[in-house]
């Protein structure tokens, strides 16, 4: 032992932990020492299709300043006409925002345990994998669960979010 298990988790880390626990999900979040703050680099450093990286995605609803959480799977690209089809105009959501609306930086914003609540909507795309990663509020922190478990999670519904592909 080096002491470095002593180090207490930040605290958006501390915060994911506790809801996952609460909810009885059986994986706590994961420390890292490399930072995962895109889709490739969690997949490079898990070794992991970078589809499986189930990524966070916020922008900002115009109607009413709400945040809009969209988990999209790590290989797809968000539709913003698609997301405002089902929850009506969005924008960008800067830094600020994002910190301010959820508790966590980008590269680390967990799909449950935000400061306040908001919209979140899950890509029907996730469910092509058994097993997703998450971040865990921290770039460095992740978390495994199943799309059943991510819908159970946050309450949320499955939706087509994402830009059509090309066939292969």
């Amino acid at each position: 032992m080096c002491g470095a298990e002593l180090t207490p988790l930040p605290a958006g880390v501390q915060r994911v932990a506790a809801a996952l626990q609460a909810a009885d999900h059986a994986q706590a979040p994961r420390m890292l020492d490399d930072a995962c703050r895109t889709a490739q680099q969690a997949a490079d450093v898990l070794g992991i299709a970078v589809g499986q990286v189930a990524k966070s995605i916020i922008f900002r609803r115009l109607s009413d300043d709400a945040a809009v959480l969209v988990v999209t799977s790590g290989d797809r690209r968000v539709d913003a006409h698609k997301v405002e089809a089902l929850v009506g105009p969005i924008g960008r959501a800067d830094a600020a925002f994002v910190k301010a609306r959820t508790g966590f930086s980008i590269g680390g914003v967990a799909p449950l345990a935000h400061a306040h609540p908001g919209v979140v909507l899950i890509d029907r795309e996730l469910l092509r994998f058994a097993v997703l990663w998450a971040a865990a509020g921290h770039p460095h922190a992740v978390f495994p669960l199943s799309p059943q478990d991510l819908q159970r999670l946050t309450g949320a519904p499955l939706a087509d979010v994402t830009e059509q592909t090309a066939a292969a």
